[in-house]
């Protein structure tokens, strides 16, 4: 089996190199790779003809949520016409077409969490562009699996809880945002979900589909920044803000050019029953990374 990887170089693509080698042959490309610049559609196109690959995954997409928002053209060429593209070639080689979208196709409303069938109303144009790549996926009839994640970190480069433990340590209170609500999920469980998904599709090309996924529970950003000072002060780390310093706020509090969805929650029986898998809590994934990033800095 031979794998075309985009996006090589972002979070999610850094942990599938790693859980897609054993599968088979990887190519994995970053926007700097021969055919990886997705704002030329037609190299894309000659790129997948050139590696004829059995299986696509498209780490690749405008993930800038305020900047997509003066960037309109940009992030849906990005996020919707190169997937559109990508499905085109797939279904002309007959091959596999995995993509990752978004909680942003969502309004946000409400507080139960969302099914795959579900109405989407995206707020942003973010949101509204991935949402755009999944139809678009979908409308080409390419054998694909389309999944849903939110609230993504990483070990690599930057995230929400080196922010706080930076925080943490400079300042005396933190004021964070507590009316958003949803689960932090690590890149590294999406790349293991999407390695297992893989082999088994190919042996059941009929639960080709939408999926969500994400870690199990749910938190809000406040909730999460607790859980990481917490955990920061028990392993030793010193810390200028007291554990009853993190000051709970709305949304309202950091305005931003694009609106986030308050309710980020995402239903993932679908996934778990369909691929016979058992999604871990949040915490589990957040101390991990935790444990990793403070033992390098030790």
């Amino acid at each position: 089996m031979k794998i075309l990887l985009l996006g090589k170089n972002g979070q999610v693509g850094w942990e599938l190199q790693r859980s897609l080698a054993p599968l088979g042959e990887l190519v994995a490309l970053g926007s700097a790779s021969s055919g990886g610049d997705f704002t030329d559609l037609d190299s894309i196109a000659e790129m997948v003809r050139a590696v004829a690959p059995d299986v696509i995954v498209n780490a690749a997409a405008h993930t800038a949520v305020d900047k997509a928002e003066s960037e309109h053209e940009l992030a849906r060429t990005i996020n919707a016409l190169a997937p559109a593209v990508l499905a085109r070639e797939a279904k002309r080689l007959n091959a596999w077409l995995i993509h990752y979208s978004t909680d942003y196709v969502f309004d946000g409303s409400g507080d139960k969490p969302w099914v795959e069938t579900d109405p989407t109303g995206p707020l942003s144009v973010y949101g509204a562009t991935k949402l755009e790549g999944e139809q678009l996926i979908r409308q080409s009839g390419c054998k694909h699996l389309i999944f849903r994640t939110s609230w993504v970190y990483g070990a690599r480069g930057g995230n929400f809880a080196k922010t706080m433990l930076r925080l943490g340590r400079e300042r005396d209170s933190l004021k964070v945002i507590d009316d958003q609500t949803g689960a932090p999920t690590g890149a590294d469980l999406l790349a293991d979900v999407t390695a297992h998904a893989i082999r088994t599709v190919r042996q059941h090309p009929e639960i080709s589909g939408l999926y969500h996924l994400v870690a199990s529970g749910e938190t809000s950003w406040h909730g999460y920044a607790s859980f990481v000072l917490d955990f920061a002060r028990r392993a030793g780390v010193p810390l200028k803000a007291a554990h009853d310093a993190i000051q709970p706020v709305p949304t309202s509090a950091f305005p931003t050019p694009a609106k986030r969805p308050h309710n980020s929650r995402l239903n993932t029986e679908k996934l778990q029953n369909t691929f016979d898998l058992h999604l871990p809590h949040w915490q589990a994934g957040v101390e991990r990374m935790l444990t990793e990033i403070l033992d390098k800095k030790s």
